[in-house]
């Protein structure tokens, strides 16, 4: 499997996009970061439980690790994609997507401007005198 081919079964799933993210590409659908292709186009991550986790590392040892630290403990899983097959990655991929569907979409970030202080005598120290 290449990057390509990761690429287009992630973008195969309804309502997937791509994006970007800490520099390098990443596949969204219901706001949310499902699968990343890391930037040597050699491995890709797919976001699972960890009970899939778990489940895709012992039927497929040479092609699915756990992401470093608390990242795969929550799930985060590295894909080789030069062992992978198609359909080892669009089961993982679909696991992924189908998680992110159940959540619930983030917030928007709001734009407020930022904090000014007045040089009002009253704002902060209670009744003006």
């Amino acid at each position: 499997m290449t990057a390509d081919d990761f690429r287009a079964l992630a973008l195969d799933l309804p309502g997937a996009v791509e994006q970007s993210h800490m520099g390098h590409p990443d596949f969204r659908a219901n706001g949310r970061i499902f699968a990343t292709l890391h930037g040597d186009d050699e491995w890709g991550m797919v976001k699972v439980e960890p009970a899939e986790q778990q489940a895709l590392m012992a039927d497929h040892p040479e092609v699915f690790v756990p992401s470093a630290g608390a990242w795969g403990r929550q799930g985060c899983t590295n894909v080789r994609l030069a062992k992978a097959s198609r359909a080892s990655v669009r089961a993982a991929m679909t696991l992924a997507w189908e998680l992110v569907g159940r959540q619930k979409p983030p917030r928007a970030r709001s734009k407020k401007p930022a904090a000014t202080h007045s040089t009002s005598p009253t704002r902060g120290r209670g009744r003006a005198r």
